[in-house]
């Protein structure tokens, strides 16, 4: 496992405008709220502050294949908002207003502006440092069931209570991580937020059903070497 801290250095600077949106059918928000913890004894710790759900195709744009990453680090900046004072005046940005921040900082070439090239967790940082101006912790987990992982995750929402983006290299769907579970047996679970539904939901229950938003037991994510972004937001 590694842990990478970064910082307001680790980033160069661009000047980009986020322009005010409007969405044809509205983001539900905390779309978690109702999902009890996966067991009735233990420890449960959660996101503190409100998120709205960003997923495939729900600002009109179709990224369906290829945007989850997009849509992880939007409803992130949804919850960052949310948490500051005053939020009047900030926006989410657009697949395309991400994409002209990742080139602006030189990340990425030209032909990245409007293409379909996904983005990972560390694109991910980049842009909430532009925007921003805030650290977060890249958590490199060649092993996310070990102990040291879980650990580290466990400590991050005690002190933050806070967003986790993740995405892997055999398992290379973003996903969120919004909350942490330990049964009174020692189990450990994930709250998993998953940006791949490709319709206008029509409640929370229904994202529940379908498992959109869900406890997973640790067991249950694929092997794979996962990156974890983990926004330092107070």
């Amino acid at each position: 496992m590694a842990m990478v801290t970064c910082d307001l250095d680790c980033v160069p600077k661009a000047s980009v405008n986020i322009s005010p949106k409007s969405y044809a059918h509205p983001l539900l928000e905390d779309p978690h709220r109702t999902l009890d913890p996966p067991t009735k004894a233990g420890e449960t710790l959660s996101i503190r502050g409100v998120f709205s759900y960003f997923h495939y195709g729900c600002d009109g744009q179709q990224d369906t294949g290829w945007g989850c990453g997009y849509r992880t680090l939007q409803s992130a900046i949804s919850w960052i908002i949310g948490r500051r004072s005053p939020a009047v005046g900030q926006f989410v940005p657009s697949i395309a207003e991400i994409q002209t921040i990742l080139v602006a900082i030189g990340d990425k070439g030209a032909r990245f502006e409007g293409s379909r090239d996904w983005i990972g967790t560390l694109e991910e940082f980049y842009v909430i440092d532009v925007l921003y101006q805030l650290d977060c912790k890249i958590l490199h987990a060649r092993e996310l069931r070990s102990l040291e992982v879980l650990e580290q995750v466990r400590s991050y929402f005690a002190e933050f209570q806070g967003f986790i983006g993740m995405g892997g290299i055999g398992d290379a769907s973003s996903k969120a991580i919004v909350g942490w579970h330990r049964s009174a047996e020692g189990d450990v679970y994930l709250l998993v937020v998953d940006p791949h539904f490709a319709s206008v939901p029509e409640s929370r229950q229904q994202l529940i059903d379908q498992g959109y938003v869900r406890w997973v037991p640790i067991d249950e994510f694929p092997a794979s070497t996962y990156n974890l972004c983990l926004i330092l937001q107070p």
